[in-house]
């Protein structure tokens, strides 16, 4: 994806950590085919692309208006092609993760759960309170559900996380909420800028028998400091919105 949005640039170490009360670095995890390239395209412009190189990992940026407040979302849209065995380039970058699934396969529901295990590990040692979101992609699939939303619920309630249902492909502004909340909750924090008072959200419970993981030396995919920057010029912090530029892949499909 790292050609579709126009100009690239690459970043550097002072570019891509976390630097000021303005930014927010939102990380999408899950197995491969659950639909997160889909969702941060959708995220970024209002459009569904439906076929995409599932084995490029990029970091893009959207400037943004949350409850009155500018900030810089980056969303890193990763590429595991085993699993959260490589986790290191990205457990210390972000500020906030958004776990995918896709209801429609079950294995891919059983593998964001390697996911939980692992970011909940790294909140308990290093970063506690780090946000988590847990996404149920494809509700356009809803006739060949084969996860349910009780099963969703109960794994969100178990690991402190909030839950929701979504759909790259239908409207933009169920996505955009998602992603709004995710920058709402690293604020709550304390490490998005000033904080939001809670509305609803539940504080986030004791995880326990979380397994220990080990993290083999990262050699197949690009650090943060490394990995592409994509800026994606929108005007929606002046309450316009525009399309963004688009070069086309071969093989990209966009409605």
């Amino acid at each position: 994806m790292s050609q579709m949005f126009g100009k690239v640039k690459t970043c550097n170490s002072a570019a891509a950590p976390y630097r000021s009360p303005s930014d927010c670095n939102l990380v999408l995890l899950g197995v491969m085919g659950s639909g997160k390239s889909a969702l941060t395209v959708k995220f970024l412009t209002k459009r569904f692309i439906s076929e995409y190189d599932p084995h490029l990992e990029d970091i893009f940026s959207s400037e943004e208006i949350v409850d009155q407040q500018p900030v810089t979302v980056r969303v890193m849209d990763t590429c595991d092609k085993e699993g959260p065995v490589n986790s290191e380039r990205y457990l210390s970058w972000a500020n906030g993760f958004l776990v995918v699934y896709s209801i429609d396969k079950r294995e891919s529901f059983e593998g964001c759960q390697l996911y939980l295990q692992t970011l909940a590990l790294h909140n308990k040692t290093f970063k506690p309170h780090t946000p988590i979101l847990l996404l149920g992609n494809k509700l356009d699939l809803d006739r060949y559900r084969q996860v349910s939303r009780c099963d969703a619920e109960a794994l969100a309630t178990r690991f402190g996380c909030l839950f929701f249902e979504v759909s790259a492909c239908l409207d933009f502004l169920s996505v955009q909420h998602v992603f709004y909340e995710a920058v709402r909750r690293v604020r709550r924090r304390g490490g998005g800028g000033r904080l939001v008072p809670a509305v609803y959200f539940s504080e986030d419970k004791a995880l326990l028998s979380v397994p220990s993981f080990t993290t083999p030396c990262y050699r197949e995919l690009p650090a943060p400091a490394t990995a592409k920057l994509v800026t994606v010029k929108t005007s929606r912090a002046q309450s316009k919105r525009s399309a963004a530029t688009f070069t086309l892949l071969k093989g990209f499909k966009i409605f």
